[in-house]
């Protein structure tokens, strides 16, 4: 789904036929000015999206901050100019968005910085459905790094392939025989059994899933350094302070995404000055 896709089913779902109280409330000629602040400190993301639903009911976005940037309580992040029944009447969509998405981007950050750049930070695809490109690239304004954007770009043999294949080795022969050369094959593994199978076999990545931290450490003794190791399973930013410096090459984290809490963003219309002229 494009972004103007998805802005349109999102204003069509929110405005229905109309927006009674701004339609009944503020004429549709009426110009003005308004601005976004934020309302905590937190990781902006979701600036593309939302300037997107106001330019669609015709109001400029004027960016005072960019995704990525860190604001703190009272910083704001744009200026809106133009009518201000579109200002309106795009407000909570724009807001969810960015709420969201500087969520996703704010939570990120934290356990990002529990890394200390000594393993990589990575997402997932627990995603919100429709919505995946919009949360990677919230996850990526924290400070974390991609994995595969979906079943299509990559080869991650999990435990259900291996069960349908029968075993780690046979999964990875069927993976190899399949995929062109420039495609690595990674294949998921929940011991140190399946680890050295998965080794033997010439897996170049190899996902520990939901291993104990003393596991871990011992994975990455057993692999010396033969294939790329990447843990998942029960991260958050205390496990990875305590892990960071065990020689895995990737952390990946689902609670990126699926964990955040919404940040809060507020919307404020400066007031309207009326004609002196005009009647009382």
């Amino acid at each position: 789904m494009t972004l103007d896709e998805l802005v349109s089913l999102a204003l069509a779902e929110d405005l229905g036929p109309g927006d009674l109280t701004t339609e009944a409330t503020v004429p549709p000629d009426l110009l003005g000015t308004a601005r976004i602040v934020a309302k905590q400190a937190l990781v902006v993301s979701g600036v593309r999206a939302a300037r997107r639903v106001f330019e669609r009911l015709g109001v400029t976005w004027e960016c005072r901050a960019q995704d990525g940037d860190r604001l703190s309580p009272g910083d704001m992040l744009c200026a809106l100019s133009g009518p201000l029944a579109g200002v309106l009447s795009a407000e909570r969509v724009a807001l969810n968005l960015l709420m969201h998405l500087s969520g996703v981007a704010t939570n990120t950050a934290s356990i990002v910085a529990a890394a200390e750049g000594q393993v990589k930070v990575v997402c997932t695809r627990k995603t919100t459905p429709l919505l995946r490109s919009l949360e990677r690239e919230a996850v990526l304004h924290g400070g974390a790094s991609p994995h595969r954007y979906g079943l299509f770009d990559g080869i991650l043999i999990k435990d259900n392939h291996i069960a349908a294949a029968g075993g780690v080795g046979e999964a990875i022969r069927r993976a190899r025989a399949a995929a062109h050369h420039l495609v690595r094959i990674e294949v998921e593994v929940e011991n140190l059994h399946q680890l050295r199978e998965a080794l033997s076999a010439g897996a170049e990545v190899i996902l520990l899933d939901n291993m104990d931290d003393a596991t871990l450490a011992e994975a990455v003794a057993v692999a010396k350094g033969r294939a790329l190791l990447e843990a998942s399973g029960n991260m958050d930013a205390a496990r990875i302070g305590r892990i960071k410096g065990v020689g895995l090459d990737f952390i990946s984290v689902g609670g990126l995404i699926h964990q955040a809490r919404w940040v809060d963003f507020s919307l404020r219309v400066d007031p309207v000055v009326r004609d002196a002229a005009a009647p009382a």
